[in-house]
């Protein structure tokens, strides 16, 4: 069949690279895609955003499935106006995608269905939210309310700072309309991770775990990202752990998507926190994550676009996952100055070298190519590169020897991705 995924990112690429490896793909397109992507799939100049531009590429090109990989068109329906032409989409539903959409919508949806997360107020009201915030202390979590690239979250460790972050977010336009309600929640204290299962609307199937790296700086510091890397499997999900998340909050969460009125196809990204009590949800993705993909899809064995297409049908009792044994890890590539301001249009040399690394792949994310065909720095998070072995700390190692290999002074990338699972691996030796 014809494919068409929607985005232009690191994820975007990963995907690509698993659909062409599929017999059951024919044509693949992707819109808009990056350099990167074009190695493997037909490029189409289409924003992300421009929902009818896309149905209508669906029709010119003979489309016979459409995934969307990043959140903003979903939130905006696009999943809802290709179904409409009768298009197998895998994606939630505008309704469905307020999950992520709105942390509001996915708090109150969690007290009502028993689902076990951080206690939370929402406000509107700026004042009232200092308010609140006066009398429960600090630390805790301050979050706009919309989409805000992963980057509307302020773990406040003072009053102070909690109250800071409110003005920030609803009146200093911080994040835009995604700031103009917030949700004031408790801080939980645990080890995160990332959580995903494929839904049909009615049930659910685990896929796979991975550990995201927030922080722009080792050792967890600095401010918060769209993501520096990732591993996968996360060590902390282990099989009872795997059933427990399953049980306690992602069947909870279909079952009560479905009595909303929303059912929820798509994959379902759980952000975890590990507590001494057990798992609980920090927040909804409606999407594959960013960097978690580039980590977790070199392990499939199986055909990750049947298991897709087959979800998206509404088929997934027919679907049975494999996976490599083995453990892969992605280290971002960033622009100087990220997440902050920073420049584009630097030259990233040495990439020829980099493809010829053993056990690792580069997937591309902020690329473009200049008028010489070089490729250059187009974003923030600019390369993703992932290296996989039987441990974690040697995927760590062949990750860092193929960044060592790109020559780009204008870039950096954290040197710790990985840090608690190869801590581990390092007491597991030793014991």
């Amino acid at each position: 069949m014809k494919v068409l995924i929607i985005g232009s990112g690191g994820r975007e690429h990963a995907l690509c690279w698993a659909f062409a490896q599929s017999p059951l793909c024919s044509k693949l397109f992707c819109a808009p895609g990056n350099p990167g992507i074009e190695s493997v799939a037909t490029c189409l100049p289409i924003k992300v955003e421009a929902t009818a531009e896309i149905v209508n590429a669906c029709k010119t090109f003979g489309i016979d499935f459409v995934m969307i990989g990043p959140e903003v068109p979903l939130a905006l329906g696009l999943a809802d106006a290709l179904r409409a032409e009768g298009l197998v989409c895998f994606g939630p539903s505008k309704a469905a995608a307020q999950l992520e959409a709105s942390k509001g919508f996915m708090k109150d949806l969690c007290k009502k269905n028993g689902i076990p997360t951080a206690a939370y107020e929402r406000f509107s009201d700026p004042e009232k939210a200092k308010a609140y915030v006066k009398t429960q202390g600090a630390p805790i979590v301050i979050k706009a309310d919309g989409l805000a690239a992963g980057k509307g979250v302020t773990l406040a460790q003072t009053v102070e700072e909690a109250c800071a972050a409110i003005d920030e977010t609803m009146t200093g336009g911080a994040f835009g309309e995604a700031g103009a309600e917030i949700v004031v929640e408790e801080f939980m204290v645990g080890e995160e991770a990332s959580f995903f299962a494929l839904c049909d609307g009615k049930s659910a199937l685990y896929f796979a775990s991975a550990q995201d790296h927030k922080a722009v700086y080792d050792g967890d510091k600095g401010p918060n990202t769209g993501g520096m890397g990732a591993y996968s499997p996360a060590a902390i999900i282990d099989a009872t752990m795997q059933e427990r998340v399953m049980r306690e909050i992602i069947l909870p969460t279909v079952k009560g998507m479905e009595d909303n009125g929303t059912p929820f196809t798509g994959i379902l990204f759980a952000g975890l926190m590990i507590t001494a009590t057990g798992p609980r949800l920090i927040e909804y993705n409606c999407r594959f994550g960013d960097p978690e993909t580039q980590a977790m899809l070199p392990r499939l064995k199986s055909d990750l676009l049947a298991a897709l297409y087959a979800t998206a049908k509404g088929m997934l009792d027919a679907i049975e996952l494999h996976w490599q044994d083995k453990a892969a890890l992605c280290v971002v590539m960033a622009a100087n100055g990220y997440p902050a301001s920073y420049e584009k249009g630097s030259v990233i040399g040495s990439l020829d070298k980099a493809a010829k690394m053993q056990d690792s792949i580069v997937f591309h994310a902020g690329t473009a190519r200049n008028d010489k065909g070089e490729i250059t720095a187009n974003g923030g998070r600019v390369l993703g590169v992932t290296g996989w072995a039987a441990s974690i700390t040697e995927a760590q190692k062949k990750a860092y020897a193929t960044v060592d290999v790109i020559d780009w002074p204008q870039g950096f990338c954290r040197r710790d991705i990985g840090w608690r699972a190869v801590a581990r691996d390092k007491s597991a030796v030793t014991v």
